[in-house]
This record gives structure tokens, sequence and C-alpha cells, in this order.
């Protein structure tokens, strides 16, 4: 029961993060396009990774494939690893702190999934619910 919690609070707070970012990348877009130029990327990305951000929470939150559940839960792992070492490669780590409380609500949100889903993901830990003992 505390694992169905965990995955829907942290699942929430991570799809929030995501929305959020997403929204401030629309407002923003200057402000955004200029950060992403500093950081070292082409400006390029802002419209890719605020569709990408959106479709995040809808494969995340619909989860009507489990295996591209499994595949955005990793790109969602590069994608905010990257951006803490970003911000720390340029001697920011104060930027990076939203990656670093965004990865670990991913990977509470992974690795409690099969607790509340009715589907489980192969790769993540299984619940009491879903283990089989061979005798």
């Amino acid at each position: 029961m505390a694992g169905n919690y965990f995955y829907w609070i942290s699942t929430a707070l991570l799809c929030l993060l995501y929305l959020s970012s997403a929204v401030i990348y629309i407002i923003r877009k200057d402000w955004v396009r200029q950060t992403i130029i500093g950081l070292g990327y082409p400006g390029y990305l802002v419209p890719i990774l605020t569709a990408v951000k959106i479709l995040f929470v809808a494969a995340i939150l619909s989860r009507f494939s489990v295996a591209l559940s499994d595949l955005v839960y990793g790109a969602a792992f590069f994608h905010l690893l990257l951006s803490a070492l970003a911000h720390i490669g340029i001697r920011k780590p104060g930027g990076a702190l939203p990656a670093w409380i965004g990865l670990v609500l991913l990977i509470t949100s992974f690795m409690t999934q099969n607790a509340a889903r009715e589907l489980p993901s192969p790769y993540a830990t299984v619940s009491a619910e879903h283990r089989v003992t061979l005798n």
C-alpha cells in the first residue's frame, strides 16, 4: 500500500515538474533559448524539448504501453542527468537542483510503479502482489 502512495506522489510531482518546465519554455521562450545556448546546446532544441516534456507526462500517466512507458522513463533519466551535468559543467550547480530533484522523483516513480499499476513493468522492482515463489 505504501508503494502505491510513493508511486502516485512521486509521479504527480515529476509530472508537475515537467509540465511547469514546458510552460516556462513556452512563456519565456527567448530566455530559455539563451539559457540553453549558454549551456552549449543549440537553440532549436527549445520547441523539441517543450513537446517532449508534454509527451513525457502523457506517456507516463496514460501508460497505454508498458514498453513505451519504460522507454520514456529511460529517456527522462538521461535527460535529467545530462541537464544536471550541463549546469555543473558551466559551474552553476544551483541550476542543477531541479534536475537532481527530478532524478529522485523519477527513480522513486519507476521503482514503485508495479505496486500501483495493473500491468507490471519487467524492469521495475516486483511488488509483493506480483511475486512468484518457486518451491
